[in-house]
């Protein structure tokens, strides 16, 4: 279903105004009237280029003031100790926003906000002042199990911190049905660059997320950028729908394959090498560089068959080898020369804008179907009508006919 056809739904969730849908909480009505500021400039605008003009007739200190007063006193200083914590680059201070982003609990999602956005007007600031080009890039990775994804990312971002970049890894890694924690444990895997003071790991559990990527993780992006870090790397959990999640929060998607051939190569889908910005074939050393090669020539065969998505970059094929090194430092030129000509023709901005569009629809899916299942007369329903359609009664269309006419009619 498209945002169109969400929109009915929408206005019905208890037919409130859609004032009061945008302000129903605390920090929801501070961003409806424009209250926030960054903690380092809390008495003066911290949106740039805007002057301290009445809204709604309230004076922009009057308005902050309002807004400030609906937090308690301890979490005022949380969240400036956070933001203090996280603008000077601690890593502790950005583990444990990330934390209050990821959190399921009401009151902490309504404070993880207000943090987001004294980071995300500080950033615009920042943005400013670099002439309007984005600060960090973002670049996702994802490749089959066995493609040597850990390993690779140890190698560039190590090379990265040594060139004086500061490189963040979000790994988001499938969840235990027994814990909820992360299985693969990234972070284990990476030991040199978790101990690297130029580098943050933080590997995400999906926590059910379908296509892996958690609804947090473009959140998490903006935090890690706000901390300074001008590389964020989002790493996936393998080859399906996650792919299709990633490539919408990323400046560059980047795909990992080792070097299999034949049969191997029918489990990427299509639609993956389509969205592929760069495709890497790693563990070309030793006995593996000639079927590397064969790979490098197969997918530079078939990059040519498919429709360009990009007027400035064509998607190039590169071997690599994270044990020797070889192609490593040839990979990240190539990469940085994708984010020069996608920022020289406007289309890294343009990409960025239409993907924070893709977030807020899907965000908003996602609490629309929280709320149609967490209302009363669903709840009354529900059981009755799994019960039918389990058994053959009646068709799950009707039944879920049934279920949006309670809804409906119930608000």
């Amino acid at each position: 279903m498209g945002p169109s056809g969400y929109l009915p739904l929408i206005q019905r969730l208890g037919s409130i105004s859609p004032l009061r849908i945008v302000t129903r909480t605390p920090w929801a009505r501070g961003l409806h009237q424009g209250l926030l500021a960054c903690p380092r400039t809390r008495h003066q605008n911290c949106f740039p280029g805007q002057t301290s003009q009445p809204h709604s007739g309230l004076g922009m200190e009057a308005a902050l003031n309002q807004h400030i007063q609906e937090l308690s006193d301890p979490e005022k200083r949380l969240l400036n100790k956070l933001y203090e914590g996280l603008i000077q680059g601690q890593r502790a201070s950005l583990a444990e926003s990330i934390t209050l982003v990821e959190t399921q609990h009401p009151r902490k999602k309504e404070l993880a906000q207000v943090l987001l956005q004294r980071v995300l007007a500080c950033r615009r600031e920042q943005e400013k002042r670099n002439g309007g080009k984005p600060l960090a890039f973002r670049v996702g990775l994802s490749g089959p199990p066995g493609a040597g994804k850990s390993t690779f990312i140890e190698v560039v971002g190590k090379m990265l911190t040594a060139q004086g970049h500061k490189v963040s890894v979000l790994a988001v890694d499938p969840s235990s049905c027994t814990t909820g924690g992360s299985l693969m444990g990234d972070k284990t895997r990476m030991t040199e660059l978790s101990r690297d003071m130029s580098a943050f790991i933080r590997p995400s559990p999906t926590s059910g997320t379908l296509g892996g990527v958690t609804r947090t993780t473009n959140e998490a992006i903006v935090l890690c950028e706000g901390a300074g870090y001008d590389v964020v790397l989002v790493e996936t959990v393998g080859v399906g729908q996650s792919e299709f999640a990633v490539a919408d929060m990323v400046d560059m998607f980047v795909l990992l394959i080792p070097p299999a051939g034949g049969d191997e190569l029918q489990g990427i889908k299509r639609g993956i090498i389509e969205m592929a910005d760069l495709v890497v074939v790693t563990k070309s050393d030793g006995d593996l560089v000639v079927p590397a090669r064969r790979i490098q020539a197969e997918y530079t065969s078939a990059l040519k068959l498919l429709r360009k998505k990009s007027k400035s970059w064509n998607p190039k094929v590169v071997r690599v080898s994270s044990e020797t090194g070889e192609g490593i430092a040839e990979l990240w030129a190539k990469m940085a020369g994708y984010q020069d000509a996608a920022l020289a023709s406007g289309e890294l901005l343009a990409r960025r804008r239409a993907q924070q569009k893709v977030w807020m629809w899907s965000l908003i899916k996602e609490n629309v179907l929280q709320h149609f299942q967490n209302h009363p007369a669903i709840q009354a329903e529900l059981p009755h009508l799994e019960a039918r359609v389990t058994r053959g009664a009646i068709s799950p269309g009707l039944a879920a006919d049934l279920l949006l006419k309670a809804f409906t009619t119930s608000s």
